[in-house]
């Protein structure tokens, strides 16, 4: 029997199950999945601001940056083609996840995880090869199908193996495993910024390699979750043993015969998009869509792909760029953490509610020194740069203890079975969609909007704070085949669940 961490046992005593070494070392495997989103990001935002790989690829940009002294501080980087290198991914891993959902549906959820980080690794070597622009998104695209396979199939996967109790610390750590991946990017970007030559963007991109490869074959040794194994067989007693070995306990028969007949409706689900259309399932649905949107305008884009860029508008050279994304990375990573501590205490309305706050506030005092100290030439002085950078450092941790994590986890949680591999597409495909069009265009909006980028964030900050303090329930310590009983605590959604409570009673009878 595995190892335990500690003896207590699910409140509310649905499932007997401690958090056993076997859970946690499965789980430290699979986050790798979120290790290479957040290298990518950390990378793609560094080497944009490298002016080897500037000139090499963009060389539009990097005149514009260095010749022409007419243009607006908020528009030296503005280039289709330039951002065309950072959104090309996100278009992929938006297509990616529709194939996701079928193979992790139909094949289990390591099988998806496997073939994310083999795409991750395809083509973290072909962009540190690539000699031109389209060998170079071309890479991009593969990256984003890794990404892809990688999203729709990581949270489920920690969400399933985890116990209820621990389920939101588990899953938290797929966000903490983005902040890793992200801060070494920002420190592997520092360091090749140096090397003489004007090639250390390419060991920036090859690094990839690195977690793509644990990753991969760290996936072949994954086991599958109980709640998979049930799903895709009918062997009931493998599935029982597994989740012996996953709970640390021979007694799991209540949990069991809640995955046997959360997989026997599954079974019954023939399109599971289709599906998750009707009525019954309308609060999922919306979560699905709103909840990976608000996540992308917040603005994190602004800091996770262009924060060497836009520490370079308010004045700072390029080392000190870079290290100022160091700096938030750390801030970023040390956050999250934080939240893996107390999202199963505080819950994740009270995190997701607190941190909305502190960005909305944060933002808006960004924006309003930028109004009032930089102009469309020149910079900021040098007091009011390490301001602005310290009110950026309170926005992403802010972001990081709250809508960073809890964007995955509270998705993660909320479907039933028979649509939850269907559920998590949406939530990957609206991500990456609206990740796409906010990469796609902060460069052009940075130019058109200049300081009021900021304001235009910070009201979104607004309307999905109120959102989540009227509409989302509270989902900690509530195992995930007993969800649909959180959503009676809100108005809106009860008559959803009890009509749905209606129509189970006359199919039983």
């Amino acid at each position: 029997m595995a190892v335990a961490l500690s003896i207590t046992s699910d409140p509310g005593g649905l499932y007997n199950g401690k958090m056993t070494w076997f859970v946690v070392l499965s789980c430290m495997m699979a986050a790798m999945g979120g290790v290479i989103f957040g290298y990518d990001i950390g990378i793609s935002g560094g080497v944009t601001s490298m002016e080897p790989f500037l000139e090499k690829f963009f060389p539009k940009v990097y005149r514009k940056m260095k010749e022409d002294t007419e243009i607006s501080n908020y528009c030296k980087f503005d280039s289709q083609l330039l951002t065309s290198f950072t959104s090309s991914m996100y278009v992929a891993g938006l297509l990616a996840s529709f194939f996701a959902s079928s193979i992790t549906r139909k094949f289990g959820r390591k099988p998806s995880i496997l073939l994310g980080g083999a795409a991750f690794l395809a083509g973290a070597a072909l962009g540190g090869s690539a000699f031109n622009v389209y060998m170079l998104i071309f890479g991009r695209v593969l990256l984003g199908v890794g990404v892809g396979f990688a999203n729709q199939a990581v949270p489920l996967y920690l969400s399933e193996m985890a116990p209820p109790r621990y389920r939101g610390a588990i899953n938290n750590g797929f966000q903490f495993s983005i902040g890793i991946g992200a801060l070494s990017a920002n420190l592997i970007n520092y360091g090749t910024e140096k090397i003489k030559g004007g090639w250390g963007w390419r060991i920036s991109i090859a690094m990839a390699a690195v977690p793509a490869t644990i990753l991969t074959i760290g996936a072949i040794f994954l086991p599958e979750t109980p709640s998979s194994l049930i799903q895709l067989t009918d062997d009931t007693e493998r599935a029982k043993l597994m989740l012996q070995r996953v709970r640390g306990t021979e007694d799991v028969q209540v949990e069991l015969d809640d995955l046997i007949k959360a997989s026997s409706i599954s079974k019954t689900v023939e399109h599971p998009f289709k599906n998750i259309m009707k009525r019954k399932y309308r609060p999922q649905l919306v979560m699905a869509i709103a909840i990976p949107f608000f996540q992308q305008v917040t603005g994190i884009n602004v800091i996770a792909f262009y924060a060497p860029i836009l520490f370079r508008t308010i004045g700072l050279g390029e080392s000190a760029s870079l290290m100022s994304s160091v700096v938030t990375g750390i801030v970023g990573t040390g956050s999250t953490f934080i939240s893996m501590l107390l999202v199963d205490k505080l819950g994740r309305r009270a995190l997701l509610i607190f941190g909305g706050v502190q960005m909305f506030l944060s933002q808006i005092m960004v924006g309003g020194i930028m109004a009032a100290q930089l102009g469309d030439h020149g910079g900021i002085g040098k007091g009011y740069s390490y301001v602005v950078l310290i009110l950026i450092c309170i926005y992403v941790a802010g972001f990081s203890w709250s809508w960073g994590p809890l964007g995955w986890l509270v998705p993660s949680e909320i479907f039933p079975l028979e649509i939850r591999s269907a559920g998590q597409s949406i939530v990957v495909a609206v991500s990456f969609l609206f990740t796409f069009i906010v990469a796609q265009t902060f460069l052009a909006m940075l130019c058109h909007f200049k300081s009021g980028i900021f304001f235009f964030f910070g009201g979104w900050v607004a309307v999905m704070t109120a959102f989540v303090y009227y509409l989302l329930p509270e989902t900690k310590n509530t195992p995930i085949e007993k969800m649909d009983r959180v959503w009676r605590e809100i108005g809106l959604w009860n008559k959803f669940v009890g009509e749905m409570d209606e129509q189970t009673k006359i199919e039983a009878a």
